[in-house]
């Protein structure tokens, strides 16, 4: 009865995993670990934090069996990442287990493909927040679910954009854009233009337009360098925006995260 209960434990964990990487496209271990080995808080009615999760030693262990057992089976793929990091994603075969347990998920094979340490050190960064932001108890759409139209927006932007990451809890919003590099003249503009619109939308007396099922916007979230929070807030001001609609609807963290390649297991 023990060995039986212990093979269907071991299957959960592996369902876990590979539903997460259904939802992220790919993941690291640490990230594996303190998304699926870490109580999920309910119904928060706080600001996310953003913090980087921290997964627990023992969180590390299950998750290091679990994508062993995993790539034995065949049912994840591995990879080398630019900074060394070992990332994991759906194989074929670990796609079809889903698919019998009801999930729509496809092969990340095309996730694992050769892609810059600039797009990567971004999908790290948006993948903590998720992450964090799952364990946390917010309604969370990952960078990987925002491309594939698995938000709010669908497969539509919303005001022209989409974000890198949504957080829903309590009736609200939190639009996250990670900020890696600068940006150049014509993406600046239309950076600005949309926070135009979304600032007229979050203020309107009568409630948000933009947003749907009685949502409102909670914050416009920055994860960025000093240098882009102190230009962002000067442009703003200069086009007419006051201090308080800055504060009130925009977040910038500035030392939450490194925008340097950072190698994890």
């Amino acid at each position: 009865m023990q060995n039986r209960d212990g093979r269907a434990l071991a299957r959960e964990n592996e369902i876990r995993v590979l539903r997460a990487l259904h939802r992220f496209g790919w993941l690291r271990t640490r990230d594996v670990a303190a998304l699926a080995w870490q109580r999920w808080a309910r119904n928060p009615t706080t600001e996310p934090s953003l913090r980087r999760p921290m997964p627990t030693a023992t969180g590390l262990r299950m998750a290091q069996r679990t994508l062993k057992r995993l790539r034995e089976k065949r049912q994840v793929l591995r990879s080398r990442a630019p900074d060394g990091s070992l990332i994991y994603a759906l194989a074929e075969a670990g796609a079809r287990i889903l698919k019998q347990n009801g999930v729509a998920a496809i092969t990340g094979k095309d996730q694992m493909r050769t892609f810059s340490s600039a797009h990567y050190r971004h999908r790290c960064i948006a993948n903590e927040i998720a992450v964090g932001a799952i364990v946390e108890g917010f309604r969370t759409a990952t960078e990987r679910e925002v491309a594939q139209g698995l938000w709010l927006g669908g497969e539509d932007s919303i005001a022209g954009k989409k974000p890198d990451v949504l957080l829903r809890g309590d009736g609200r919003v939190w639009w996250v854009e990670v900020e890696r590099s600068r940006k150049n003249a014509r993406d600046y503009g239309r950076l600005l233009q949309w926070l135009g619109v979304v600032g007229r939308d979050a203020f309107r007396q009568s409630g948000p337009e933009l947003l749907r099922d009685g949502l409102r916007w909670a914050k416009v979230v920055f994860i960025c360098t000093e240098a882009f929070c102190a230009r962002l807030c000067r442009d703003l001001a200069a086009a007419g925006w006051k201090k308080n609609h800055i504060d009130t609807l925009l977040r910038f963290e500035m030392s939450l995260y490194t925008f340097e390649d950072i190698s994890f297991s």
